[in-house]
């Protein structure tokens, strides 16, 4: 155990020079993920960075190597305990990962579970497009509906209820309207961003309007 946590002690303090060396292909920046303490809702991002991190710069460490680096960010709270369990069962081999993804996977069902599920469905429920693109309310919504147990229809029920209502009435007024939830994210984009332009046109429009009006005034007023 102790030589176990001396590694990880190592891992952390290294930071990710040590992993310079496996780096494969063009050396490219890429930020290391914030220190897990097992909150449930930070679990799914902290996967993610740990995930991007160990492809683009640990891909050739051997799988113990970068189980321990994911570990060496787990610290605090209730993590803990949990990572000081895994350590003794892999002290004595009652645990082994074939993978860093199948570790992965299980810190994810061990701090996540059925409620990172409901937490992610209750902020689909909520989210609105308000005044963002809808480029922007694409993006945060299917992040939200990622691991929010939403799929098919009731994801296409969810995306219509959040979008503005000229956008949605315009689509379900088509004469092919669409129908899975990747040509409502196509096509809904396409309407913001044309509607958008258009205004952006008409202001134009009116702004050379009032412009020219004023240089008229200035002409005539002068002696």
């Amino acid at each position: 155990m102790a030589a176990m946590q001396a590694q990880i002690q190592a891992l952390l303090a290294a930071g990710a020079g040590g992993e310079e060396r496996r780096t494969t292909g063009p050396k490219v920046e890429v930020a290391t993920p914030a220190i897990f303490n097992g909150e449930t809702g930070k679990v799914g991002g902290f996967v993610t960075a740990c995930r991007l991190y160990l492809r683009m710069k640990m891909r050739e460490a051997t799988v113990e190597e970068q189980v321990f680096w994911v570990l060496s960010h787990v610290q605090g709270g209730s993590a803990d305990v949990w990572k000081e369990n895994v350590l003794e069962e892999l002290e004595s081999g009652e645990m082994e990962y074939e993978t860093a993804e199948e570790f992965l996977m299980t810190l994810k069902k061990e701090f996540g579970g059925g409620e990172e599920e409901s937490v992610k469905a209750a902020e689909l429920r909520k989210l609105e497009q308000g005044g963002r693109t809808m480029e922007e309310f694409v993006q945060e919504f299917k992040r939200a509906a990622r691991e929010s147990g939403y799929e098919g229809r009731p994801l296409v029920e969810e995306f219509k209820r959040g979008m503005n209502g000229g956008i949605r009435r315009k689509l379900m007024e088509a004469e092919n309207p669409p129908t899975s939830i990747e040509n409502w994210y196509r096509r809904a984009t396409a309407l913001d961003r044309n509607w958008r332009e258009s205004r952006r046109e008409e202001e134009r429009l009116r702004k050379k309007e009032v412009g020219g009006g004023t240089q008229k005034q200035e002409r005539q007023s002068l002696p």
